[in-house]
């Protein structure tokens, strides 16, 4: 089964620090062959073909992977290290009550179809992500927008109604669209080292090298995503020489045929992926923080991870991974222990338990998480009726309608745990301090006192069992050592292609 995370972005804060251009750096990469042919076409293997190629329409994790940094840039990027970095802008200034931004734009910038960048196409791009029709999962991010103005070709001008210490790190989302480029679904007209070839939807997805590109060029002749349906067929790809690199090795049980192979590299990076037990947190019994205690004690989570990924991947005990400033080691809030779980369950006045629907997505591995869960629970007196969904109707029905119990749901990208501040999110946690943390976080002056309040956020949802997060992902990259260069921490789902070289 082809799998389709779902990419729900948090807010966060990261400084605009060196300049870059975009085939220069970006991250951790591997280590480079002895030679490298600049003409090269590096051929990638994926599990992640998008729904469309415009990522504020819903194209998934999938048009990230493609097209974030090798075809669309943004202002600023955000490296495979977590790091802010100026593109497209050479940098900003910020009025002193930190409400006024201003922006000044790279000279010699064209779109792919020879139109010349502008402050109009920053303008639109910023309005698009915002747009009441727009499906960004960066949307609600950003803080209210009172005026943007273009007062010259190379300046923009943004003045938002409250201060926000993460304005600059999520415009590093924001993919800047030739203004006069009308739909993007099925064609694009971007700045990056490379533009779309061609597109064989469940097949294929060929990149070129941009002849006109502004800044270094890319480090090989092109690249080609091959998407698969299932993990067994992407491996057999790469043993086979059809791919050279795998974005996101998904499946534990390949990895001695390729760890034991000196033809082949494989590499342990830092993902930011987080599976999680999501409750609706507004219906009862979730809504009972006991409840929620309870079934976060019932689950083995230690077990689930090593049934699923042997010695890979990493517990949490939060939504916060090891990468994130705020990060406090929380695995110790609500340990595995039947018998406290019953305990609670009684606490709460349901001594013989209760049964539940739990919507699952229909990809790997989250029905056999599912049927985990249920075993799990089992033990407790709690029964867990499975209601395995795809992804359109997950987004439908959990994320859009709100209308569950509980779900299961991967959430990729880093420093999301601002969601919790938003009771209007799907899960519905509603606890007013932290609301006002996030608020004040993301107002505050410093980087210190921003983090200080996020840990304090972090602890509370922890102890308040917002969730159950089960796991962090590992984030294992695959490849031939005939490649170098590729990222290895594919934070955010980005796989920047520009750096690849290939001998």
């Amino acid at each position: 089964m082809k799998k389709q995370r779902i990419a729900l972005l948090g807010a966060a804060l990261a400084t605009a620090v060196a300049l870059a251009a975009c085939g220069s750096g970006g991250g951790s990469t591997a280590g480079a062959p002895a030679a490298a042919d600049a003409n090269a076409v590096v051929q990638v293997g994926s599990l992640y073909e998008p729904q469309n190629l415009d990522n504020t329409g819903g194209g998934g994790q999938g048009v990230t992977e493609a097209f974030n940094g090798n075809v669309y840039e943004g202002l600023y990027r955000l490296t495979d290290d977590g790091k802010v970095e100026p593109l497209l802008a050479t940098g900003n200034t910020v009025s002193a009550d930190g409400l006024t931004y201003t922006f000044t734009l790279r000279d010699g910038v064209t779109f792919h179809s020879g139109k010349a960048l502008t402050s109009e196409d920053v303008k639109y791009s910023i309005e698009k992500v915002l747009a009441p029709d727009s499906k960004s999962a960066r949307k609600s991010s950003f803080p209210e927008i009172k005026q943007i103005t273009t007062p010259d070709p190379k300046t923009v001008t943004v003045t938002l109604a409250t201060r926000s210490i993460s304005f600059v790190y999520n415009l590093s989302y924001v993919w800047i669209v030739n203004d006069q480029a009308g739909s993007i679904a099925a064609k694009e007209d971007g700045t990056g080292p490379y533009q779309l070839d061609t597109w064989k939807r469940g097949s294929t997805l060929t990149l070129k090298k941009f002849a006109d590109y502004w800044g270094t060029p890319a480090t090989n002749g092109g690249v080609v995503f091959h998407y698969f349906t299932d993990g067994s067929a992407l491996d057999n790809a790469l043993l086979t020489n059809a791919v050279d690199v795998v974005t996101s090795e998904q499946n534990p049980d390949a990895l001695p045929q390729f760890a034991d192979n000196p033809a082949y590299k494989v590499n342990d990076g830092k993902s930011t992926t987080k599976l999680l037990l999501a409750f609706n947190d507004r219906v009862a019994p979730f809504n009972n923080t006991q409840v929620r205690k309870a079934i976060s004690s019932a689950i083995d989570n230690k077990k689930l991870l090593q049934s699923i990924w042997g010695d890979h991947g990493t517990l949490i005990g939060s939504m916060v991974p090891p990468t994130d400033p705020w990060y406090t080691d929380l695995t110790g809030v609500n340990p595995h222990n039947v018998d406290t779980a019953k305990s609670l369950l009684a606490q709460a006045g349901y001594p013989k338990g209760f049964s539940f629907t739990l919507d699952t997505p229909n990809y790997d591995p989250h029905p056999t998480v599912a049927t985990f869960v249920k075993s799990e629970l089992a033990k407790v007196g709690i029964t867990v009726n499975i209601n395995v969904i795809t992804s359109d109707q997950w987004y439908t029905k959990v994320y859009q309608n709100k209308d569950f119990q509980a779900t299961l749901q991967e959430h990729v990208n880093d420093r999301d745990v601002v969601w919790y501040g938003d009771p209007d999110f799907y899960w519905g946690y509603d606890n007013p301090q932290v609301t006002d943390w996030v608020k004040q976080a993301e107002q505050a002056p410093t980087e210190a006192q921003q983090t200080e309040l996020l840990k304090k956020v972090n602890q509370q949802i922890a102890q308040d069992a917002a969730s159950d997060w089960l796991y962090l992902y590992p984030q294992i990259v695959v490849a031939s050592t005939k490649v170098s260069g590729y990222p290895v921490n594919g934070l955010n789902s980005q796989f920047f292609a520009y750096g690849i070289k290939k001998g």
